[in-house]
Protein backbone atom coordinates (compact mmCIF):
# COMPACT_ATOMS: atom_id res chain seq x y z
CA UNK A 1 0.00 0.00 0.00
CA UNK A 2 1.29 3.82 -1.12
CA UNK A 3 2.50 5.56 2.38
CA UNK A 4 0.38 8.57 3.28
CA UNK A 5 2.64 11.36 1.52
CA UNK A 6 2.70 9.11 -2.00
CA UNK A 7 -1.17 8.36 -1.66
CA UNK A 8 -1.57 12.34 -1.45
CA UNK A 9 0.60 13.15 -4.12
CA UNK A 10 -1.86 10.67 -6.03
CA UNK A 11 -4.82 13.03 -5.54
CA UNK A 12 -3.14 16.19 -5.93
CA UNK A 13 -2.13 14.62 -9.56
CA UNK A 14 -6.02 14.28 -10.31
CA UNK A 15 -5.67 10.34 -9.90
CA UNK A 16 -7.29 7.88 -8.47
CA UNK A 17 -5.96 7.01 -4.44
CA UNK A 18 -5.37 3.76 -3.09
CA UNK A 19 -7.45 4.96 0.24
CA UNK A 20 -9.31 7.91 1.63
CA UNK A 21 -6.65 10.33 2.93
CA UNK A 22 -7.41 11.12 6.90
CA UNK A 23 -6.35 14.07 8.92
CA UNK A 24 -5.75 12.88 12.30
CA UNK A 25 -5.26 15.80 15.35
CA UNK A 26 -2.76 14.46 17.35
CA UNK A 27 -2.03 10.98 18.36
CA UNK A 28 0.96 8.58 17.57
CA UNK A 29 0.57 8.69 13.78
CA UNK A 30 2.36 11.07 11.44
CA UNK A 31 0.39 14.37 9.91
CA UNK A 32 -0.59 14.39 6.61
CA UNK A 33 0.64 17.77 6.48
CA UNK A 34 2.65 20.30 8.43
CA UNK A 35 2.27 24.17 8.18
CA UNK A 36 4.52 26.75 8.83
CA UNK A 37 3.13 30.47 8.67
CA UNK A 38 6.22 32.80 8.12
CA UNK A 39 8.01 34.43 11.20
CA UNK A 40 7.79 37.68 9.30
CA UNK A 41 3.58 38.29 9.81
CA UNK A 42 4.31 38.32 13.22
CA UNK A 43 2.62 35.95 15.96
CA UNK A 44 -0.30 37.69 16.11
CA UNK A 45 -2.68 34.59 15.51
CA UNK A 46 -1.69 33.00 18.54
CA UNK A 47 -3.52 32.36 21.54
CA UNK A 48 -2.11 35.93 22.97
CA UNK A 49 -3.06 38.05 20.10
CA UNK A 50 -0.89 41.01 18.90
CA UNK A 51 -0.54 43.26 16.11
CA UNK A 52 -1.10 42.01 12.33
CA UNK A 53 1.59 43.61 9.44
CA UNK A 54 -0.73 46.67 9.14
CA UNK A 55 -1.51 47.51 12.77
CA UNK A 56 -4.85 45.49 13.43
CA UNK A 57 -4.95 44.02 17.01
CA UNK A 58 -6.26 41.17 17.90
CA UNK A 59 -7.88 39.64 21.09
CA UNK A 60 -8.42 35.92 22.09
CA UNK A 61 -10.79 34.75 24.86
CA UNK A 62 -11.61 31.57 26.29
CA UNK A 63 -15.15 31.61 24.27
CA UNK A 64 -13.20 31.29 21.09
CA UNK A 65 -11.24 28.76 22.17
CA UNK A 66 -8.15 31.51 21.74
CA UNK A 67 -8.71 32.11 18.80
CA UNK A 68 -7.87 35.72 17.59
CA UNK A 69 -10.13 38.35 16.56
CA UNK A 70 -9.25 41.77 15.62
CA UNK A 71 -10.40 43.72 18.72
CA UNK A 72 -14.01 45.18 18.48
CA UNK A 73 -14.84 48.77 18.33
CA UNK A 74 -11.41 49.44 17.96
CA UNK A 75 -10.68 49.38 14.21
CA UNK A 76 -7.39 51.48 12.73
CA UNK A 77 -9.41 52.37 9.36
CA UNK A 78 -12.86 54.64 9.51
CA UNK A 79 -12.71 56.53 5.96
CA UNK A 80 -11.99 54.19 3.15
CA UNK A 81 -11.37 56.58 1.08
CA UNK A 82 -8.64 58.46 3.09
CA UNK A 83 -6.80 54.73 3.25
CA UNK A 84 -3.70 55.93 2.24
CA UNK A 85 -2.89 58.18 5.04
CA UNK A 86 -3.61 55.15 7.51
CA UNK A 87 -2.32 52.23 6.24
CA UNK A 88 1.14 51.90 5.35
CA UNK A 89 3.68 49.43 4.11
CA UNK A 90 5.06 47.06 7.02
CA UNK A 91 8.41 48.94 8.95
CA UNK A 92 11.03 46.82 8.66
CA UNK A 93 10.44 44.34 6.51
CA UNK A 94 13.09 45.53 3.58
CA UNK A 95 15.93 44.04 6.00
CA UNK A 96 13.86 40.56 7.12
CA UNK A 97 16.45 37.90 6.51
CA UNK A 98 14.31 35.56 4.66
CA UNK A 99 17.21 32.72 4.47
CA UNK A 100 17.51 32.51 7.95
CA UNK A 101 13.74 33.01 8.81
CA UNK A 102 12.59 29.91 6.71
CA UNK A 103 15.37 27.58 8.26
CA UNK A 104 14.24 28.55 11.74
CA UNK A 105 10.49 28.35 11.05
CA UNK A 106 11.20 24.96 9.39
CA UNK A 107 12.84 23.95 12.36
CA UNK A 108 10.53 24.46 14.81
CA UNK A 109 8.52 21.93 12.36
CA UNK A 110 9.27 18.32 13.73
CA UNK A 111 7.82 16.44 10.74
CA UNK A 112 9.40 13.68 8.45
CA UNK A 113 9.49 14.95 5.18
CA UNK A 114 8.95 10.99 3.50
CA UNK A 115 5.35 11.10 4.93
CA UNK A 116 4.16 14.67 5.35
CA UNK A 117 3.74 16.84 2.55
CA UNK A 118 5.49 20.59 3.89
CA UNK A 119 2.91 23.47 3.31
CA UNK A 120 3.38 27.26 3.77
CA UNK A 121 1.58 30.35 3.10
CA UNK A 122 1.76 34.11 2.40
CA UNK A 123 -0.41 36.53 3.20
CA UNK A 124 -2.82 36.49 0.61
CA UNK A 125 -5.65 36.83 2.82
CA UNK A 126 -7.48 40.24 1.75
CA UNK A 127 -10.69 39.92 2.64
CA UNK A 128 -9.88 39.41 6.26
CA UNK A 129 -7.24 41.33 6.31
CA UNK A 130 -9.77 44.32 4.94
CA UNK A 131 -12.59 43.89 7.86
CA UNK A 132 -9.95 43.40 10.08
CA UNK A 133 -8.67 47.07 9.39
CA UNK A 134 -12.68 48.36 9.65
CA UNK A 135 -14.93 46.40 10.91
CA UNK A 136 -18.10 44.29 9.05
CA UNK A 137 -19.91 47.09 9.27
CA UNK A 138 -17.86 49.71 7.89
CA UNK A 139 -16.43 47.14 5.89
CA UNK A 140 -18.97 46.04 4.03
CA UNK A 141 -20.31 49.26 3.51
CA UNK A 142 -17.13 50.68 1.75
CA UNK A 143 -17.53 47.65 -0.35
CA UNK A 144 -20.71 48.87 -1.92
CA UNK A 145 -19.91 52.53 -1.96
CA UNK A 146 -16.93 52.86 -2.01
CA UNK A 147 -15.38 49.93 -4.30
CA UNK A 148 -12.71 52.16 -6.49
CA UNK A 149 -11.05 52.96 -2.87
CA UNK A 150 -11.40 49.41 -1.58
CA UNK A 151 -9.80 48.31 -4.87
CA UNK A 152 -6.75 50.94 -4.82
CA UNK A 153 -6.15 49.84 -1.25
CA UNK A 154 -6.09 46.00 -2.42
CA UNK A 155 -4.01 46.77 -4.95
CA UNK A 156 -1.59 48.47 -2.32
CA UNK A 157 -1.92 45.68 0.12
CA UNK A 158 -0.76 43.59 -2.73
CA UNK A 159 2.50 45.12 -3.86
CA UNK A 160 3.51 43.70 -0.04
CA UNK A 161 1.70 40.40 -0.44
CA UNK A 162 3.58 39.52 -4.16
CA UNK A 163 7.22 39.85 -2.45
CA UNK A 164 6.43 37.78 0.39
CA UNK A 165 4.79 35.09 -2.01
CA UNK A 166 7.80 35.53 -3.86
CA UNK A 167 10.16 34.91 -0.60
CA UNK A 168 7.93 32.07 0.19
CA UNK A 169 8.25 30.17 -2.46
CA UNK A 170 11.95 30.71 -3.39
CA UNK A 171 13.29 30.35 0.70
CA UNK A 172 10.75 27.83 2.13
CA UNK A 173 10.18 25.55 -0.47
CA UNK A 174 6.83 24.73 -0.29
CA UNK A 175 5.22 21.35 -1.78
CA UNK A 176 1.77 22.91 -1.31
CA UNK A 177 0.42 26.88 0.13
CA UNK A 178 -2.59 27.56 1.45
CA UNK A 179 -4.17 30.55 1.43
CA UNK A 180 -6.74 31.44 4.35
CA UNK A 181 -9.43 33.95 3.52
CA UNK A 182 -12.62 33.42 5.15
CA UNK A 183 -15.66 35.39 3.14
CA UNK A 184 -19.16 33.60 4.01
CA UNK A 185 -20.80 32.82 7.10
CA UNK A 186 -22.68 29.64 7.97
CA UNK A 187 -25.45 30.13 6.07
CA UNK A 188 -24.07 32.44 2.79
CA UNK A 189 -21.13 34.51 1.64
CA UNK A 190 -20.67 37.87 3.18
CA UNK A 191 -20.29 39.42 -0.21
CA UNK A 192 -21.64 38.38 -3.74
CA UNK A 193 -19.99 36.10 -6.38
CA UNK A 194 -20.02 39.48 -8.73
CA UNK A 195 -18.56 41.78 -6.19
CA UNK A 196 -15.94 38.94 -5.21
CA UNK A 197 -15.27 38.09 -8.87
CA UNK A 198 -14.52 42.34 -9.24
CA UNK A 199 -12.81 42.89 -6.33
CA UNK A 200 -10.87 40.21 -4.92
CA UNK A 201 -10.60 37.69 -7.22
CA UNK A 202 -7.96 39.77 -9.37
CA UNK A 203 -5.72 40.65 -6.12
CA UNK A 204 -5.56 36.29 -5.35
CA UNK A 205 -4.98 36.46 -9.06
CA UNK A 206 -1.49 38.71 -8.78
CA UNK A 207 -0.31 35.86 -5.97
CA UNK A 208 -1.69 32.84 -6.62
CA UNK A 209 -0.76 32.94 -10.94
CA UNK A 210 3.00 32.95 -9.47
CA UNK A 211 2.20 29.50 -6.88
CA UNK A 212 0.40 28.01 -10.05
CA UNK A 213 3.77 28.77 -12.36
CA UNK A 214 5.57 27.21 -9.95
CA UNK A 215 4.02 24.19 -9.95
CA UNK A 216 2.89 24.15 -6.62
CA UNK A 217 -0.35 23.04 -5.38
CA UNK A 218 -2.73 25.73 -4.05
CA UNK A 219 -4.79 24.99 -1.30
CA UNK A 220 -7.81 26.98 -0.24
CA UNK A 221 -9.51 27.66 3.08
CA UNK A 222 -12.87 29.08 3.35
CA UNK A 223 -15.42 28.22 6.06
CA UNK A 224 -18.94 28.41 6.10
CA UNK A 225 -21.50 28.01 3.02
CA UNK A 226 -18.99 29.63 0.27
CA UNK A 227 -19.56 27.13 -2.47
CA UNK A 228 -20.83 30.10 -4.67
CA UNK A 229 -17.41 31.75 -4.47
CA UNK A 230 -15.69 28.33 -5.60
CA UNK A 231 -15.72 28.55 -9.44
CA UNK A 232 -13.41 31.22 -9.43
CA UNK A 233 -11.60 29.64 -6.75
CA UNK A 234 -11.08 26.83 -9.25
CA UNK A 235 -10.25 28.84 -12.45
CA UNK A 236 -7.49 30.65 -10.06
CA UNK A 237 -5.57 26.80 -9.63
CA UNK A 238 -7.16 25.71 -6.82
CA UNK A 239 -6.75 22.01 -6.01
CA UNK A 240 -7.72 21.52 -2.13
CA UNK A 241 -10.75 23.03 -0.29
CA UNK A 242 -11.33 22.65 3.43
CA UNK A 243 -12.80 22.66 5.79
CA UNK A 244 -15.70 21.82 3.81
CA UNK A 245 -18.17 22.51 5.82
CA UNK A 246 -21.77 20.62 5.52
CA UNK A 247 -23.07 23.53 4.86
CA UNK A 248 -22.41 23.22 1.89
CA UNK A 249 -23.68 20.94 -1.23
CA UNK A 250 -21.07 19.10 -0.88
CA UNK A 251 -22.70 16.07 -3.99
CA UNK A 252 -23.11 18.45 -6.33
CA UNK A 253 -19.55 20.59 -5.95
CA UNK A 254 -18.18 16.97 -6.02
CA UNK A 255 -20.35 16.36 -9.35
CA UNK A 256 -19.27 19.43 -10.66
CA UNK A 257 -15.12 19.23 -10.29
CA UNK A 258 -14.69 15.40 -10.08
CA UNK A 259 -10.82 15.35 -8.82
CA UNK A 260 -10.06 18.52 -10.03
CA UNK A 261 -10.81 20.13 -6.80
CA UNK A 262 -10.14 17.71 -3.96
CA UNK A 263 -12.99 18.13 -1.22
CA UNK A 264 -11.24 18.45 2.46
CA UNK A 265 -13.84 17.79 5.07
CA UNK A 266 -17.37 16.69 4.71
CA UNK A 267 -18.01 15.55 8.47
CA UNK A 268 -19.49 17.21 11.53
CA UNK A 269 -20.74 15.19 14.55
CA UNK A 270 -23.61 17.96 15.87
CA UNK A 271 -24.49 17.33 19.71
CA UNK A 272 -27.99 15.79 19.96
CA UNK A 273 -30.23 16.41 22.38
CA UNK A 274 -29.91 13.68 24.14
CA UNK A 275 -26.07 14.32 24.76
CA UNK A 276 -23.93 13.25 25.97
CA UNK A 277 -26.13 10.15 25.93
CA UNK A 278 -25.25 9.00 22.55
CA UNK A 279 -24.57 5.43 21.20
CA UNK A 280 -21.41 4.47 19.92
CA UNK A 281 -22.66 2.89 16.99
CA UNK A 282 -25.28 5.96 15.95
CA UNK A 283 -22.11 7.95 15.98
CA UNK A 284 -19.99 5.16 13.75
CA UNK A 285 -22.94 4.92 11.38
CA UNK A 286 -23.02 8.91 10.51
CA UNK A 287 -18.70 8.44 9.52
CA UNK A 288 -20.19 5.59 7.31
CA UNK A 289 -22.93 7.81 5.64
CA UNK A 290 -20.66 10.18 5.04
CA UNK A 291 -18.15 7.88 3.15
CA UNK A 292 -20.74 6.65 1.33
CA UNK A 293 -21.66 10.14 0.15
CA UNK A 294 -17.91 11.37 -0.41
CA UNK A 295 -15.82 9.08 -1.20
CA UNK A 296 -16.26 7.37 -4.37
CA UNK A 297 -14.58 8.12 -7.38
CA UNK A 298 -12.09 10.21 -5.21
CA UNK A 299 -11.10 13.37 -4.99
CA UNK A 300 -11.91 13.41 -1.08
CA UNK A 301 -9.98 13.40 2.39
CA UNK A 302 -12.09 13.40 5.73
CA UNK A 303 -11.22 15.37 8.16
CA UNK A 304 -14.46 16.18 11.04
CA UNK A 305 -15.37 15.65 14.79
CA UNK A 306 -17.68 16.61 17.04
CA UNK A 307 -19.10 20.17 16.98
CA UNK A 308 -17.54 21.43 19.81
CA UNK A 309 -14.75 24.31 21.07
CA UNK A 310 -14.25 22.32 24.12
CA UNK A 311 -11.92 19.76 23.02
CA UNK A 312 -10.48 19.15 26.20
CA UNK A 313 -14.21 17.49 27.52
CA UNK A 314 -13.88 13.68 28.04
CA UNK A 315 -16.85 13.16 26.29
CA UNK A 316 -15.94 14.88 23.45
CA UNK A 317 -12.86 13.26 23.09
CA UNK A 318 -14.44 9.29 23.66
CA UNK A 319 -16.87 10.34 20.93
CA UNK A 320 -13.57 12.23 18.31
CA UNK A 321 -12.33 8.56 19.45
CA UNK A 322 -14.91 6.28 17.85
CA UNK A 323 -15.13 8.72 14.61
CA UNK A 324 -11.31 8.57 13.61
CA UNK A 325 -11.23 4.69 14.26
CA UNK A 326 -14.39 4.45 12.31
CA UNK A 327 -12.53 6.70 9.27
CA UNK A 328 -9.45 4.91 9.04
CA UNK A 329 -11.15 1.54 8.95
CA UNK A 330 -13.44 2.63 6.00
CA UNK A 331 -10.19 4.62 4.44
CA UNK A 332 -8.79 1.27 3.35
CA UNK A 333 -11.86 -1.10 2.88
CA UNK A 334 -14.07 1.76 0.68
CA UNK A 335 -11.54 1.49 -2.24
CA UNK A 336 -11.25 -2.44 -2.16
Amino acid sequence: MLGQKENFLRMLDGQMPEYVPVVRFGGPNPPLTAFVEPSILGDFRGPKGGYDPWGVHFVSNKETNYAPLPEPGNFILEDITRWDEVIKAPAGWKDWDWEKAAAADKARTKYDPATTLFMSKGFDDFFQQFIGMMGFTNGLCALFEEPEAVGALLDFMCDTVIDVTKNVLYYYKPEAYYILDDSASKYTPFIGREMFDEIFVPRYKRTLDLVHEAGIPIFYHNCGRCEDLLPSMVRLGVRVWDPAQVQNDLVEVKRRYGRQLIIQGGYEYPQPVEWPNVKEEDVRDTVRATFEKLAPNGGWIFTGGVQSLDREDPKVQEVNGWIMDEAMKLSVEVYK
